[in-house]
């Protein structure tokens, strides 16, 4: 190779390089920190019904130094919602406990939630390259983090309802919504054998207020991890929209193309936003979030922003005379 060529590839290699560098620094020192809300309107409440208004909350992976997480999180109450739906992996660090209370505390009333993995074990380093050799082994020590207190505030301070592996309901603004959920199918902690009885008994025991006449329910299933086997069990069991979190929406992304990885066997174009999943002739709305954290030890997003969303129930185009 001549002088000349070799002069011209380390040019390039050069560029390459920085090219990746400045792509990196904007990944970790911009990109993630961009947060933004996606807004989905679903016309899937009983004719007549009030609009809800659902705020998502996945994957923040709080660090106690994260100020400005916290404080925009905190500002989304301003949107007034009537419901919370926490799809897990709140913890980001052994010691954010009282850092996350404090994010949350604005949220008290209506909400629902189930826990991530990462909600029971510390996060720990691994190599960025194995972020794209299939979805994440645990075969590291994990440092074990303080879940009952997690449970306990999220149920106690916040009134929200745990639907880790079974099933509650309420009523809000005279919807009947039934809730279903199970725990992180990452680490297989799902018992989908268990949900139908767990349905069957939510059923038969939920008093709800007077209603109109014929009354219908809306179900509603919540899971960290979207495994498609999870996300079939909820469509038998009579979902009309599913919760999901977990993917981060890829958190490296190529501008333009699905998500390059998944985290789990969702199909990648189906690893965040809003689809619909079909299974044995039946459907459900699905709403992955791309979340609004990461791994303190892979703190980098590209063309995925950190995202909460607000998704607007509403009634159909028809209503009761």
């Amino acid at each position: 190779m001549g002088h000349t060529a070799v002069k011209t590839a380390a040019t390039a290699l050069g560029a390459v390089a920085a090219v990746g560098a400045g792509a990196f620094a904007w990944g970790s020192l911009v990109e993630r920190n961009r947060f933004t809300v996606r807004h989905e309107v679903l016309p899937i409440l009983e004719p007549g019904a009030r609009s809800l208004t659902v705020l998502h909350l996945a994957d923040i992976h709080l660090a106690p130094w994260q100020r400005g997480k916290q404080e925009w999180i905190r500002s989304l109450a301003d949107l007034e919602p009537d419901l919370v739906v926490n799809t897990g992996d709140n913890l980001g660090h052994e010691d954010t406990y009282e850092a996350l209370e404090y994010t949350l505390a604005p949220f008290t009333g209506a909400g629902v939630f189930v826990n991530g993995s990462n909600d029971y074990f510390g996060p720990t380093f691994k190599s960025p390259l194995r972020y794209f050799s299939g979805p994440s082994e645990h075969k590291q020590r994990s440092v074990p983090l303080d879940t009952a207190r997690l449970e306990n505030f999220f149920e106690n301070e916040l009134g929200w309802l745990s639907l880790n592996n079974t099933a509650r309901a309420m009523s809000i603004k005279g919807s009947r919504l039934e809730f279903f959920g199970v725990n992180d199918a990452h680490r297989d902690w799902d018992k989908l054998g268990a949900l139908p009885g767990a349905i069957e008994e939510m059923q038969e025991n939920v008093e709800w207020p007077a209603g109109r006449p014929g009354q219908e329910s809306i179900s509603i299933g919540v899971t960290h991890a979207p495994y498609q086997r999870v996300l079939n069990s909820f469509v038998t069991n009579g979902a009309n929209m599913i919760f999901a979190g977990h993917t981060h929406g890829g958190q490296v992304r190529v501008p333009g193309l699905p998500p390059l990885v998944t985290n789990c066997d969702i199909p990648r174009d189906q690893a965040q936003g809003l689809s619909v999943w079909n299974h044995a002739r039946r459907a459900a709305y699905l709403n992955v979030s791309a979340g609004l954290g990461t791994s303190i030890y892979a703190p980098v997003r590209f063309a995925c922003r950190p995202e909460a969303v607000v998704v607007t129930l509403t009634a159909g185009d028809f209503s009761y005379s």
